[in-house]
């Protein structure tokens, strides 16, 4: 199924996939037949809107265009329907219109034209793996995972988060489905506005996940799962919150690692054949609508260059609205798997990074300043922090933790702190758009069995303080680019961070506290000097030098209190 929606005025011009929906309301009936179909459309303009419906009969009519031009239509029909300005307001993203890349370090919202930047949980991996959804079991043998006795994954109820479910929100079956939208709220009521899942995981380190009506069965869809999945998507972009879909885990993207249970899971052995093209075609007509949202290749992705090419290729020409497509891969192969993807070598928007958290602000700085030298910038997040098997720690406290990770090897120990000074602001600072964390298998609440959001609560104020920063002090952030060596910091390490827009505004950051030296050229303005404190938020506050002037190197003074503390200095130009 096909249709083409057409605004009145000519443009825009949609050609959106449509799908099998069973009886029409699976996600409460669990209905395996009927004799619906759907397709979404996602209006950018108010006003008379006009639509064609093809249905198509014949072998791959759906994912081969040649073959669809084969095909026999058994279906076609055309009408109209008339779409009012939006009544949604807050966070809601459907007030603000579609997330789009410009060709910009950031994404823009096509009706507010609001830059945005990104701050949420990239854990648990197997956020579907719940128990509530039709046909999802694990397929750990005795529930171990592959990965670590200590990242035993379970189906999950979010039981935790049952208590913040509202009346009104959404359920199906009477009831089901409390706990992660539930969760969905408690996120977004920290001011968090992202989070990630993976979409298929069989053979992975859950092997939970798949939008299959059977593990092994990649060639037929599970209509009620899709439309269960569908009202938590639906209620999440409602509450603000970015959909971050990694469409396969490293261990079954391909079939060159020798794991036969990888070859086996694989779609069509990493190429793009049968299973991957509907697979991602079932995808994008289920939950392409959805505003604000980005397609990942795949986490840890091992696929060829010119695989990874060909399913970005194919995601484009089938996605109507040219979401944000992104990718992610090991921190010793991102040269190796970025570097032949750049400029105009893919469709690619953007990168998913994983590095050590001492190294995210010069690995976020370095893909900004590369995908730049080629032509087309990207958008740059950091959204998985090593060691791997730490992450992110949970707050001191939470089921007894002390507060510090401390790993076998690959950094000192560390604490949430250092996840705030150095993961948070390291990518900010750097331009980036954004983080999402990563929980580790080894510590209380880790990648694969965590339900409660609420271990990592500290590290959620932390985002929701430096959003609201760049919010609250409507912070030009877009027109702004890094400039360390403005502080000193000409080696790009963790010493002191500069974003600017010389001669009109600069922020610094400071992650040990203490003072700035900074470098104001041949200028000779004024410029006001505030204090803003990344633990606590809050006013801007005043320290011991309120005004800077002159030509080259001039003290920023030192912060109110905690002067060893991590602090935000906001220098602005008087007008």
């Amino acid at each position: 199924m096909t249709v083409i929606f057409t605004h009145e005025s000519g443009s825009p011009r949609y050609t959106v996939p449509g799908y099998f929906a069973a009886d029409g309301n699976a996600a409460e009936t669990s209905s395996v037949s009927g004799s619906k179909w759907r397709a979404h459309v996602s209006p950018d303009k108010h006003g008379l809107w006009h639509f064609q419906i093809s249905i198509l009969a014949g072998e791959l009519a759906a994912i081969d265009d040649k073959a669809a031009e084969k095909a026999l239509e058994v279906f076609h029909t055309s009408g109209s329907f008339y779409i009012e300005p939006t009544d949604k307001t807050g966070r809601d993203f459907r007030g603000r219109g579609r997330l789009q890349y410009i060709g910009k370090r950031y994404l823009q919202f096509n009706g507010t034209k609001e830059y945005f930047i990104k701050a949420g949980s990239d854990s648990p991996e197997n956020l579907l793996a719940c128990e509530d959804f039709d046909g999802t079991r694990s397929n750990q043998p005795e529930g171990i995972s592959r990965v670590s006795e200590a990242a035993t994954s379970t189906l999950k109820t979010w039981h935790p988060h049952i208590a913040d479910w509202q009346p009104g929100d959404p359920t199906w079956k009477g009831g089901k489905g409390k706990g992660l939208t539930g969760a969905l709220n408690y996120l977004a009521g920290k001011g968090c506005n992202a989070f990630s899942f993976l979409t298929y995981n069989a053979g992975g380190d859950g092997d939970d996940v798949w939008p299959f009506v059977s593990r092994n069965d990649k060639l037929h869809h599970d209509c009620s799962k899709l439309d269960q999945w569908q009202i938590v998507f639906d209620h999440a972009q409602k509450l603000g919150l970015y959909l971050h879909f990694k469409l396969q885990e490293t261990e079954i993207d391909d079939d060159r690692k020798g794991d036969i249970t990888g070859v086996q899971e694989s779609l069509d052995l990493g190429n793009l054949g049968t299973e991957r093209k509907l697979y991602l075609r079932e995808l994008i007509a289920r939950f392409g609508y959805e505003p604000a949202l980005n397609w990942n290749l795949g986490e840890e992705n091992s696929q060829t260059t010119e695989q990874q090419k060909a399913m970005a290729q194919f995601i484009h020409d089938t996605d109507p609205y040219d979401h944000h497509i992104v990718i992610h891969t090991f921190p010793d192969w991102q040269d190796r798997v970025y570097t032949p993807l750049l400029g105009n070598q893919s469709l690619l928007t953007g990168v998913s990074l994983q590095n050590s958290w001492t190294n995210v602000h010069k690995q976020i700085l370095y893909w900004i300043n590369e995908s730049e030298k080629y032509g087309k910038q990207w958008v740059v997040a950091n959204d998985e922090q090593n060691p791997h098997y730490t992450g992110v720690p949970p707050d001191s406290g939470y089921q007894g933790f002390n507060g510090i990770a401390v790993p076998e090897k690959g950094s000192r120990p560390y604490t949430l702190h250092d996840i705030r000074k150095y993961v948070l602001w390291g990518t900010l600072m750097a331009g980036g758009a954004g983080v999402e964390y990563y929980f580790g298998y080894t510590l209380p609440k880790n990648d694969l069995n965590c339900e409660d959001w609420r271990s990592r609560d500290q590290s959620w104020n932390y985002c929701r303080i430096a959003l609201n920063f760049f919010r609250d002090n409507n912070i030009p952030f877009w027109e702004m680019q890094n400039e360390n060596s403005l502080a000193g910091n000409s080696q790009n390490d963790n010493s002191v961070y500069c974003l600017a827009k010389q001669g009109e505004i600069y922020i610094i950051y400071l992650p040990d506290g203490g003072t700035a030296m900074l470098n104001l050229g041949k200028d000779h303005p004024t410029f006001q000097v505030q204090w803003f404190n990344p633990r606590k938020g809050g006013l801007l506050q005043k320290g011991s030098v309120e005004e800077i002037s002159g030509a080259g190197k001039v003290s920023t003074g030192e912060p109110p209190e905690d002067k060893e503390e991590d602090w935000v200095i906001l220098i602005t130009h008087h007008k």
